[in-house]
């Protein structure tokens, strides 16, 4: 009697083990995967119908892009729903119409946009907005995958509260506290928080997306304290100061990842050494203050942007090079993922801005088809 219930005693362990593994498994495959679509609303209904077929023959279930809250907006985001893709919305502050602006400079500065400094964004003004756009998905029954407030706000080209030039300089959390410019760069980080703020009393009221994801300002990957990548001086914030500093003021209490922007080296695809580069990089910078959920000091991380370029325009597009490092980097992503670091991560891009008059190197919908980076790129874990 005592050896079988010793015999049922291990059957039960190993029974439990077995079933604690598959939930570890099935947790880790939870992971967020999609890809981002650049200005859909750019391109005619027709051509719209058109992505979301290429999207739904590719098993694409999540896009990250933006949309307006009138009716072309929402019958976009109705047509993606009904054919079971759901939108990682991207949302802006409302400003004023009398705030200041960051005139664009296209002669001096031509990939850094123009707009209003952050410190202007009004968070009476975005709440109005906030609670019309999921008022209107609300309405028509459209579930969100994710909803992201503002874009790369710790550098120059996204957000005009970077003068230009600048000092050129990476700033460091003491930057923030104790540099002139730095200290202006703080203050539109403040205000940005009072808009996440409104953002997450609309989410939570919600009928529909009440449970929908906020996800952070995607950020630009940068060390503190690193040399420019240029010398025009468009300054830019660390990642980790960016983010340390925005969690001492409160962030970890009004979402629920942050957004993470990174573009690795593509030089020497298969080689050993530079893949080790690439891999430090992304463990010790781009996923240096990520972690799990509930664990305290932090949040997960979501990979709202990463990707690789290929300049070739000819068709058939030879994609080898690219695959190599996208297997790459989806080794890197398996890691955080088992680690629950990584909630998801979403690809750039899906294709062109329909406005360009070239085609988008980072795009991986080719000649007519999916690419095969583009294929492994948007794989289930």
């Amino acid at each position: 009697m005592f050896g079988i219930r010793i015999v049922r005693a291990v059957t039960l362990l190993a029974a439990s083990l077995a079933l604690l593994s598959l939930f570890d498994i099935a947790h880790a495959q939870t992971v967020v995967i999609g890809v981002n679509a650049v200005n859909p609303l750019r391109s005619s209904v027709a051509d719209q119908n058109a992505l979301i077929a290429q999207l739904k023959t590719a098993h694409v279930r999540i896009i990250r892009c933006g949309i307006s809250s009138d009716a072309k907006g929402i019958d976009f985001a109705k047509r993606l729903y009904a054919q079971g893709i759901k939108i990682q919305l991207i949302v802006s502050p409302e400003y004023s119409p009398n705030a200041p602006v960051r005139p664009y400079k296209p002669d001096e500065f031509p990939q850094m946009w123009g707009g209003h400094p952050l410190s202007s964004a009004d968070p009476t003004l975005s709440k109005a907005a906030f609670q019309t756009l999921f008022n209107s998905l609300d309405a028509n029954g459209i579930g969100l995958a994710g909803v992201e407030l503002g874009n790369e706000i710790n550098w120059a080209a996204f957000n005009p509260e970077f003068p230009l030039p600048g000092e050129g300089k990476t700033f460091t959390l003491s930057d923030l506290s104790n540099d002139p410019e730095g200290k202006q760069i703080a203050k539109g980080f403040v205000q940005y928080l009072k808009v996440v703020t409104v953002l997450k009393d609309v989410r939570d009221h919600s009928k529909l997306n009440r449970h929908t994801p906020i996800i952070s300002a995607g950020m630009v990957d940068a060390v503190d304290g690193a040399k420019l990548y240029n010398n025009k001086k468009e300054d830019m914030v660390g990642l980790s100061a960016t983010l340390t500093f925005l969690r001492q003021h409160g962030l970890d209490s009004l979402v629920d990842a942050y957004g993470v922007h990174t573009y690795p080296s593509p030089g020497q695809p298969g080689n050993s050494s530079a893949a080790a580069q690439r891999t430090a990089h992304f463990m010790n910078v781009a996923m240096a203050e990520c972690r799990p959920r509930g664990a305290g000091g932090g949040k997960p991380c979501w990979i709202t942007e990463w990707g690789f370029p290929n300049s070739s325009a000819t068709c058939p597009i030879h994609d080898e090079s690219r695959t190599l490092l996208v297997k790459e980097m989806r080794a890197n992503f398996a890691t955080v993922v088992a680690q629950k670091r990584l909630a998801g991560f979403t690809y750039f891009s899906w294709d062109s801005d329909p406005w360009s008059k070239s085609v988008a190197a980072d795009s991986v919908f080719r000649c007519g088809e999916l690419t095969e980076a583009g294929k492994l790129a948007v794989a289930p874990m």
